[in-house]
This record gives structure tokens, sequence and C-alpha cells, in this order.
């Protein structure tokens, strides 16, 4: 009896301690050096090799993809036309903030329901991933079956992101930052498709959840931008809510981004997974796109420092959009003190062209 339960609390792995930044770095830096050194075979060709080895992907999970794809697509034209914009008209908001409105609520409703299902798995499954993140490589297998549960988590994400590619460029207003959000559409999209390809999916669940969370406090922020002035009339409880959430916004951003991500996800990626699985398979390609991810995530974050900060100061005396890269609301000057009105612009196909290889306004 006794050797029976030896046995079992052997059999169970105790969670690994959350490293800290320093710890994290110098031991990933070790990590990653030696695993240059070792791969002194590495080449195209053994990548060719290992790639035709491990990946798997078939032809009807590609079908399926791309089909949800376009069923996003869809859907948001569908909503925004029969649903978001007419509502919007509804309450009488500015003719500015009914263009843009459908998207953030598009946004919001996607991203507070793909968070919700990424919280079910972590929290309320049999998965550990987020209180022991070296786990998702504990019983890594060449092949190995994807649970149904992540494998809809995959599609979901997946195919909402090649959607979102396409969206970026033809529906979404178009940003300053719009060049910045088609690279972290392409690395994401990138990481999501390899990494079910190659059965790193427990990993992706918990990079999922950390993103998430901050994209449904940013468009609920944005909604209630718009929501400020309706029918003529100034709400304060919308300025209200979007300040309260423009600073909760900003502490997640850190906390999840900044803090989570590296130190479970980076730390899981660079160091653990080498200790599971020692050979395995595009080990620096994954932590490169994780690397680009991480820059990107402190990129936005720098940003979102300097907007407190102006508003802080009274450079700004009002929350308008976080991330201040409407191209409608920068600065104009005004012409013979008269205000210029905003024109809005649907998309990059809308509002800029390519001419010389320098991206300039269009003039009809």
């Amino acid at each position: 009896m006794e050797r029976h339960q030896d046995e079992a609390s052997i059999s169970v792995r105790a969670a690994e301690p959350m490293p800290g930044y320093a710890e994290l770095v110098l031991k990933g830096y070790a990590t990653m050096l030696s695993a240059y050194q070792d791969c002194s075979s590495c080449g195209w060709e053994l990548s060719k090799r290992t790639l035709l080895d491990n990946a798997s992907l078939t032809r009807a999970e590609v079908a399926l993809f791309l089909l949800c794809a376009l069923g996003w697509t869809v859907l948001r034209q569908v909503l925004s036309a029969c649903l978001f914009r007419p509502f919007g008209q509804w309450c009488r908001l500015l003719p500015k903030d009914v263009a843009k409105m459908p998207e953030s609520a598009w946004k919001l409703l996607f991203y507070t329901m793909s968070w919700s299902y990424s919280s079910y798995l972590l929290f309320f499954t049999q998965y550990s991933f987020f209180q022991d993140p070296p786990s998702v490589f504990y019983d890594w297998k060449r092949g190995m079956e994807v649970p149904t549960d992540i494998a809809i988590a995959y599609l979901i994400q997946g195919s909402f992101y090649a959607h979102s590619l396409y969206a970026t460029v033809y529906m979404d207003a178009w940003r300053k930052d719009s060049v910045i959000m088609v690279v972290h559409h392409i690395v994401t999209l990138a990481l999501i498709i390899f990494s079910y390809a190659f059965r790193y999916h427990s990993i992706g669940v918990l990079v999922l959840f950390l993103h998430d969370v901050n994209d449904i406090q940013l468009e609920f922020m944005k909604v209630n931008v718009y929501f400020r002035n309706r029918g003529g009339v100034y709400h304060v409880f919308n300025d209200i809510i979007s300040n309260m959430v423009c600073v909760s916004f900003s502490i997640s951003w850190f906390w999840f981004r900044l803090y989570w991500f590296p130190l479970k996800v980076l730390n899981a990626s660079c160091i653990s997974s080498l200790q599971s699985v020692p050979n395995i398979p595009f080990y620096f390609f994954f932590n490169s796109l994780l690397f680009a991810l991480t820059l990107m995530n402190i990129y936005w974050f720098l940003y979102i420092m300097l907007f407190v900060v102006k508003v802080l100061t009274g450079q700004m005396r009002e929350v308008n959009d976080v991330r201040e890269y409407d191209l409608e609301d920068s600065k104009r000057a005004p012409m013979h003190g008269k205000p210029v009105e905003p024109t809005h612009y649907n998309s990059w196909k809308d509002s800029k062209h390519l001419k010389n290889g320098i991206m300039k306004d269009k003039h009809l």
C-alpha cells in the first residue's frame, strides 16, 4: 500500500516556481547559446527534413481553417450592416463614430468569446498550463493527437487572425500603427499554424489567454468613447467608464504581456522545452517569433505610457483612443481660423496609395 502511494507521489510532478527577470535572461541566454553551439549541423536541408518529419497538418484542416476565416469576414459584414451600424445611428452617434464603432463592437464581441473559452480551458479543465507552464512540454510527442477542446480554440483563433490580416488592410480604419498591426497578425498567425502543426498547442493556449484580455479592455474603452456624444448630448458616465478602463488596460497590459508572458511563456519555450525534449524541433524558429511578439508588446506599452503621461500632464484633456492612431484624430492646422472637419477612412485602400515607393494621401 505504501509502495503504491510512493509511486503515485513520484508520478505527480511538482509545479516549477516562476523565475524572475534576471534569472530568465541569464538562464535563457545560457540555454540558447548552448543550443546554438550544439547545432553545428543545422542548415536548410536539416530544417527541411525536420519540417517534413514533425509537422502534421491535413488538407481537411487547412480547408476548414480557410472556410472559417471567410466565415468571420462574412459574419462581421453582416453584423456591421444589420446590427452595429443601425444601432449607432439609432443612438444618434456622431457620423465619424457611427463609421468606427462597428469595428470595435465586432472585436469586443470576438475577444470576449475567445478569452472566455481560453479561461475555461486553463482554469476549469484538467489542464495546468497556467499554474505550471513548463508542463506544456512534459508529454510532447511528434504527431501526437490534439485534444478536441484545444483544437477548437486553435481553429477559432487561427481563422480569426487570418480574417484580421485581411480586415486590417481592407476593412478597419487605417491607423498610424496599422503596419505594425499587420506584422503582429503575421507573427501570430505563424505561431498558431506552426505550433499546431508541431503539436506545441499547449503553450499556444497560454499565449492566447495572456493576450486577448487586453484586446477586450481596449475595444470596450473605445466603444465607450464613441458613445460619449449621443444625440448632441455629452454623457459623463461613458467618459468615466472609458477613463477607468484606460487605467485598467495600462496595468493589465504590463501584468499579462510584460510580466506573465515572458516569465511563464518565454521561460517554458526557451529553457523548459529543451529540458523536457532535448532535440525539440524548430527551437530557434518558435522562440524568434515569441521574442518578436515580446518586442511588439514593449513597443505598444511604451506608447501607452506616453499616452498616460500626456493625460496626467494635461496635454490631453480626455481619452479618445489609447492608441491615438486614427488618421482623422491627428492634429490638423485650421485654415483661416476655421476647424477642419476630419475625414474618415475605412481602410488603407481608401486612404492611401503608393507612389514612387512613398505612401501619400489621395487628393481627388
